[in-house]
């Protein structure tokens, strides 16, 4: 498995003793803050896998508290090549059911307390966005999910909100309005800070329940998304195993390795010398090239 090291974020259940071999805890600085959590490394069917718990030990962290850009920095410096991301949503259609999984392909942000980038004053850049997911491995993670016996949405919408409360009965009719196909807090800035980082994401969501559009029905509760999570658990470490068993032996380039070619506008002479040191994972290969290159 030449050239892949999978880098996951998702909830603690994805690693439970057994699921990675060699596991270890490693304490990883970021020059972005404090991350959610230390990162377990270990291996799964013979190829190297670095996790990271999306909301830190216990659940402790809100969706916006979680330092987005501290934990992709992280597993940047681990030297992952590829973010498998799994998440739970709800629902914003009657075909997408409690259990399905989704592989989402297309993102609405509409956060608004979150750092979305890692450029700034001093460096500043624009990547390109358009396809926010990597097809490559959303397809593998698909078929993974698929294998693993979950009803399997091979596309989807996702609307990202701040939460923490849920949408209103208003607002969950105006995200179908838009063509949102399910709903969740932590996709963003996720995806868009991974293609910052040059890091291929996938998004396999687990849907969790319906949002609150559906007439005579209950709003979401707490205790039942639990439930359906935990339900789906196995499941889903089931899908990562198989997923790692199906990469090819050798990690061909993707386009999103080369994302920041010709994103940074700021001219060479005027980067920031402190804004270098501090994007030296995310963007070392182009930071440290010499103009013509």
């Amino acid at each position: 498995m030449a050239g892949w090291h999978l880098g996951i974020i998702g909830g603690s259940g994805l690693y439970e003793p057994g699921v990675l071999e060699d596991a270890q805890q490693i304490e990883v600085k970021s020059a972005f803050g404090e991350p959610s959590g230390p990162v377990t490394m270990g291996v799964i069917e013979g190829v190297r896998c670095s996790f990271v718990a999306r909301h830190g030990a216990h659940h402790r962290l809100s969706p916006s508290a979680v330092n987005y850009r501290a934990n992709i920095d992280m597993l940047k410096r681990c030297g992952v090549t590829d973010i498998l991301a799994i998440s739970a949503v709800g629902s914003l259609r009657e075909d997408i059911a409690p259990g399905d999984f989704v592989a989402v392909d297309q993102f609405i942000d509409r956060t608004v307390l979150r750092e979305r980038s890692f450029f700034g004053p001093g460096i500043a850049a624009h990547v390109g966005l358009a396809d926010p997911v990597c097809p490559r491995l959303s397809g593998l993670a698909a078929d993974a999910a698929a294998q693993a016996g979950a009803n399997v949405h091979r596309a989807g919408c996702y609307i990202a909100i701040e939460g923490p409360q849920f949408s209103t009965r208003a607002e969950s009719r105006m995200f179908q309005s838009w063509g949102a196909d399910v709903i969740g807090m932590t996709a963003m800035p996720e995806a868009r800070l991974a293609r910052e980082a040059e890091l291929p994401y996938a998004l396999l969501a687990m849907v969790t329940d319906f949002d609150c559009w559906r007439e005579g029905e209950a709003a979401v509760e707490v205790g039942a998304v639990l439930q359906v999570m935990r339900a789906n658990a196995a499941r889903a470490r089931d899908a990562v195993r198989r997923l790692v068993a199906a990469l090819p032996p050798e990690r061909a380039a993707s386009p999103i390795d080369r994302a920041l070619d010709g994103a940074i506008i700021t001219s060479h002479e005027g980067w920031n010398p402190q804004q270098i040191a501090r994007l030296d994972a995310i963007a070392g290969r182009i930071l440290h090239s010499t103009p013509d290159e």
